[in-house]
C-alpha cells in the first residue's frame, strides 16, 4: 500500500540517525534503575519474564510510575500495548511534566479507550508555563492493543514532535518570538498512568467503564531516554544544560524532513478528528500559536 510505503520512509529517515549515536547519548533505560512506582504499587508488576511492566486498573484503583530524574530537552520513547477489548472510559497516559504548580510545563500522550470495534483515539496536549488547553485528537490507524507500538517525543529548542512508530502525528513549534509560551525553562520528568477517565474520555463521557470487563491492563517495555543530562526530580543542577552539540538540536532535527512531512500530512488529513485550533465554539479567535503556525 502507498501509505505503508511512506510510513516506512518516514521511520527510516528518522531512526537510522538514532542508531549512529554514541552509546553515552543513546542508552536504553532500565525500569528498576530509572523509574519508580508513584501510585498503587500493588497494581504495577513485571511480566514477560521481567521484560515488560504491567499497569492494572480495577474498581479499587488505577496506578502509575515516573522517572527518578528529570530531563531538559532530548528524546524519550517507550513501547506500549494498550488495554484490549472494551476499554471505554479508561485512559492510558505517557507524558512529560515539570510538576510545578501554576507554571507547569507538560507534553501529553493520552490514549482514550473505546467500545470494542471502535478506533482507539490518542489525545495530545502541550502545557507551557501553566497554560494548556491545546488538545488534538488522532484516531490510530491500527489496533494498538494487539501488539506493542513505539510512542516517542522529540523536544528541542525548535519544536516538540509526537511520534507513533516513527510517524509524526503532531508538531508544536517554538513561537516564543511571537509571544507564545513554549516549554524551554523547566526540566520535565517522565510519567505513565492507567486510570478511570470515564467522565470525559470516551465520547465526551457518554460511554462509561464496564467494570464487568475489569481488570484492565496496559503493558510497557523498551524504555529509552536520551537527554543532555538527568537531574534529580527535585531540581535541575546548573551543570544540566543542552547545547548545539546534542543530536536533537542538529539542523536535521529542527524541522520534519520530506518523508516525515508527507506522512504527517496524511495523518492530519485522514486521522485527525479534533483540533483546538479549528474549534470556533471554544475559541472564536484562534489562539496565537494557531495563527503563527504549529
Amino acid at each position: 500500500m502507498a501509505e505503508a510505503a511512506f510510513f516506512r520512509a518516514a521511520v527510516f529517515a528518522f531512526f537510522p540517525l538514532l542508531s549512529l549515536l554514541p552509546p553515552s547519548m543513546a542508552r536504553p533505560a532500565d525500569f528498576a534503575r530509572d523509574f519508580h512506582v508513584t501510585w498503587a504499587d500493588s497494581h504495577v508488576s513485571r511480566t514477560g519474564g521481567g521484560t515488560a511492566i504491567q499497569l492494572l486498573l480495577d474498581r479499587s484503583s488505577g496506578c502509575g510510575f515516573a522517572s527518578k530524574n528529570k530531563l531538559m530537552f532530548g528524546h524519550v520513547s517507550m513501547k506500549i500495548k494498550l488495554v484490549s477489548g472494551d476499554s471505554a472510559g479508561t485512559v492510558t497516559a505517557f507524558y512529560l511534566s515539570s510538576e510545578t504548580d501554576g507554571i507547569r510545563d507538560e507534553v501529553d500522550f493520552e490514549f482514550l479507550g473505546n467500545r470494542s470495534g471502535q478506533p482507539y483515539t490518542v489525545q495530545t496536549n502541550v502545557y507551557a508555563h501553566g497554560k494548556g488547553d491545546r488538545e488534538q485528537r488522532v484516531n490510530l490507524w491500527f489496533d494498538p492493543s494487539a501488539d506493542f507500538h513505539t510512542y516517542s517525543v522529540l523536544w528541542n529548542h525548535h519544536h516538540i514532535v509526537f511520534f507513533v512508530d516513527g510517524v509524526p502525528i503532531r508538531v508544536y513549534k517554538n513561537n516564543q518570538a511571537r509571544g507564545v509560551a513554549y516549554p524551554s525553562a523547566q526540566p520535565m520528568g517522565i510519567y505513565s498512568t492507567l486510570w478511570n477517565g470515564d467522565d470525559w474520555a470516551t465520547r465526551g463521557g457518554l460511554e462509561k467503564i464496564d467494570w464487568s470487563k475489569a481488570p484492565f491492563r496496559a503493558y510497557y517495555k523498551d524504555f529509552d531516554i536520551e537527554a543532555a543530562c538527568a537531574a534529580p526530580a527535585g531540581g535541575l543542577g546548573s551543570s544540566c544544560a543542552t547545547t548545539a552539540a546534542n543530536w536533537w538540536e542538529a539542523p536535521s532535527f529542527q524541522q520534519l524532513n520530506a518523508a516525515q512531512a508527507r506522512a504527517y500530512r496524511w495523518v492530519r488529513v485522514n486521522h485527525l478528528v479534533y483540533d483546538y485550533c479549528t474549534d470556533r465554539a471554544r475559541y472564536p479567535v484562534p489562539p496565537p500559536e494557531c495563527l503563527a503556525g504549529y
